[in-house]
């Protein structure tokens, strides 16, 4: 058993690991509130916008849209969203797995495979090995989450989209954490590059009264609605992130708490047989002078 300076020692260090935990959760949960609210209310204004802009491709020759063209997968990016800090439990390994797996099943299609790292933790990972990929338009904004903003986020989009349309990538996809709620997050995969066409509805489509023309809307719409699609994704992620955190130090900060427990039955029982010890040391030589 060891002795009672060292239990007393790992009984400080626990409880100041378990005061550490237990702030940097009250600190998730106070950040989880504002992240959450602004996924939320940018949910209703994506999927809406996402809406007209089928509703309208579905009456329109889309394959004049530069970001619409069907392509053999040669080149493939893949945008890896994690977070810039760690201690959230599995959030950030889950995507960069994901990312992994992903983009061997694309080699494995014979299909060259590049990823945009956006997040410390996955470009950490992957910075020095053959996914890599950074340009100058991307580079100067890769810390995303210091100053998350539709600003930067647009910045990242057109550029993506200016890659897609030069033909330096056949396809772009978006691999990231969806919030759902604060201790659940799903990993999703989106398709980003090329806009994936309207799907076969039996329905009429909606009626709506156009100025200027459907096709100059489209133009306008479609660099939009792939800039808000970035950004919604960066939203859940950073959510989602706070919500991961936030429950990793409540289960921490419980651990802490039992092993404080077990710690100090650990250290009673010890103080208690260092006292019988002392008594019986006492005795003993109390005996031997009597002798």
């Amino acid at each position: 058993m060891a002795n009672l300076k060292e239990i007393r020692n790992r009984i400080t260090s626990v409880t100041s690991t378990m005061q550490i935990t237990s702030a940097m959760k009250m600190v998730s949960a106070a950040k989880l509130k504002r992240a959450q609210d602004a996924v939320t209310q940018m949910r209703p204004y994506s999927e809406k916008l996402q809406d007209i802009l089928k509703n309208l491709s579905a009456t329109l020759d889309m394959s004049e849209n530069a970001y619409s063209e069907q392509r053999e997968l040669n080149k493939v990016l893949i945008i890896g969203i994690t977070s810039n800090r760690g201690l959230c439990g599995g959030f950030n390994n889950n995507i960069i797995k994901r990312v992994n797996t992903l983009a061997k099943e694309y080699e494995n299609g014979n299909s060259s495979v590049k990823v945009v790292c956006l997040g410390k933790k996955i470009k950490d990972v992957l910075k020095k090995g053959d996914y890599y990929y950074s340009n100058d338009t991307i580079d100067p904004v890769e810390d995303i989450f210091s100053a998350l903003s539709f600003e930067n986020t647009a910045t990242i989009a057109q550029n993506l989209m200016d890659l897609f349309s030069s033909g330096e990538f056949d396809k772009v996809e978006i691999v990231y954490n969806r919030f759902v709620n604060a201790a659940t997050q799903s990993i999703e995969v989106e398709q980003l590059l090329p806009i994936l066409p309207p799907e076969e509805t039996s329905g009429a489509n909606s009626d709506y009264l156009f100025e200027p023309t459907k096709e100059e809307i489209v133009t306008e719409l479609v660099p939009k609605s792939l800039k808000i699609q970035l950004f919604k994704s960066l939203l859940d992620s950073h959510a989602a992130e706070h919500g991961a955190r936030m429950t990793a130090m409540h289960k921490a900060t419980d651990n802490a708490s039992e092993l404080q427990k077990d710690l100090k039955l650990s250290y009673n029982k010890a103080r208690q047989a260092a006292i019988t010890n002392e008594i019986l040391e006492i005795v003993g030589g109390a005996e031997a002078l009597n002798a």
